[in-house]
């Protein structure tokens, strides 16, 4: 996720409409210096008349005009400021910060006096970075640079900037605001996951192991059934034709093993509030295994309670793993107030090869859908998460009596259990039963 690529957006400042409304803001942006002028030249220029000193009253008047030019000029002028935001890495876990780099320029003929900037974030990312600039002239330009963090995952606009522009003697400011917002992506924490047997077919769903037709010359070839997505330049049509199947050479294209990530994130189904909360426990556990599993060659398709097929990874052979789009999936997952849990994707023609599966609270109408996956699956693993041990009242089991009984391999997930070692006892529970079979 470092390497995610920056995001850059550019904008101009919003000003003002007509000619006479630019006036109009730009005296009721006098500063208190500029005030301080008009009311010293008008002041000047009544006792220069009261004491018919008219030196002094010619004095009063100059005063009292130089703000008055000031906002002329400044509501005349446009000023032509560019702003550049970019975002490093745009797509970042928690907990980590992302670099954000501003850089202005002054893209018009008129200098500034002072620039007071502000940055808009929302609050979680931390406190609104704000800068002063001096010295802006033609051609001016200037890069910026503050960190941001996050403990939430989410998606968090960066931006509009403010700006307050004054003009170089300081008697009139006014405010102007980009447009512009950047995006940044915080995903859920991540845990480094050991390499574990998964069991059951390891190559996918069982329906995509190759077979071999022997044709007695030099173009055998070894195929498998064509599946949704196969490039159909790659169909073997002898093959096809023997078999009444469209067949697809299976050494050209190899088929990724394949794997499916259920979510459980009902509201019902979770106790606690906010970061403390089971469900955002069990988001981060998802996380962590749909990371594992990608880097591990499996394609990867995250499921929630509403039967949402939220996010799908593609890993070949020939290209790095990418799973942003799954990360950014569960960077924005909420609990969700369905009652049950949804089957519809079960229906999917694409469906196959292993479910895991990480469970909050079950109830007694879940469990013939919670058999249906672990029917329509090559196996199935399951992490039982004790939702009631975060309100203080767990037993140490969860669900995971109710998912053993339904031929899950289960582990239990408490509030303290370090997820690398749940995951490695799931191992050992693959284990014992791919011994028991053979």
């Amino acid at each position: 996720m470092a390497g995610a690529t920056p995001r850059r957006t550019r904008s101009g400042p919003r000003s003002g409409g007509s000619w006479w409304a630019r006036v109009r803001e730009a005296l009721g942006g006098l500063t208190v210096r500029g005030r301080a002028f008009a009311a010293a030249g008008l002041t000047a220029v009544v006792c220069g008349s009261l004491l018919s000193q008219s030196g002094l009253a010619r004095v009063g008047i100059l005063i009292a005009a130089l703000p008055l030019i000031a906002a002329f000029v400044v509501a005349r002028s446009r000023y032509r400021l560019a702003l550049v935001r970019t975002v490093s890495p745009t797509l970042v876990a928690a907990g980590q910060s992302a670099k954000v780099t501003l850089t202005l320029s002054n893209e018009g003929r008129t200098p500034s006096g002072t620039l007071m900037l502000e940055d808009q974030v929302p609050y979680v990312l931390g406190t609104r970075p704000r800068f002063v600039l001096e010295g802006i002239g033609q051609g001016w330009r200037r890069h910026v640079t503050y960190q941001v963090r996050s403990d939430l995952r989410g998606h968090y606009p960066i931006g509009p900037m403010s700006v307050r522009v004054s003009d170089p003697f300081g008697l009139v400011e006014l405010g102007r605001s980009f447009t512009s917002v950047t995006k940044l992506i915080v995903t859920p924490r991540t845990v480094p996951l050991p390499n574990i047997p998964m069991g059951g077919d390891l190559t996918g769903s069982g329906d995509n192991r190759p077979r071999a037709f022997a044709s007695g010359s030099a173009e055998d070839v070894t195929v498998r059934e064509y599946r949704r997505g196969d490039d159909l330049r790659r169909v073997h049509w002898r093959s096809s034709a023997r078999v009444g199947e469209l067949m697809v050479r299976r050494e050209e294209q190899p088929w990724q093993s394949r794997a499916t990530l259920f979510l459980d994130n009902r509201l019902r189904a979770h106790r606690g509030q906010g970061p403390a909360s089971s469900l955002e426990a069990a988001v981060s556990t998802a996380a962590s295994i749909a990371v594992h599993l990608a880097h591990r060659g499996y394609s990867v398709r995250l499921v929630t309670a509403a039967g949402d097929d939220a996010s799908s990874v593609w890993h070949t052979r020939e290209a790095d793993t990418n799973i942003a789009p799954l990360l950014e999936s569960l960077a924005v997952i909420t609990a969700t107030s369905v009652p049950k849990l949804e089957a519809g994707w079960l229906a999917d023609p694409a469906h196959g090869g292993m479910v895991i599966g990480v469970f909050g609270g079950l109830e007694q109408h879940d469990l013939p859908l919670v058999r249906r996956m672990l029917h329509h699956s090559t196996s199935g693993l399951a992490i039982a998460v004790d939702v009631d041990a975060w309100v203080g009242h767990g037993d140490g089991t969860g669900n995971a009596p109710l998912l053993l009984a339904q031929g899950w391999r289960t582990v239990v997930q408490g509030p303290r259990d370090r997820l690398d070692r749940v995951w490695k006892d799931l191992g050992r529970s693959a284990s014992r039963v791919e011994l028991t079979a053979r």
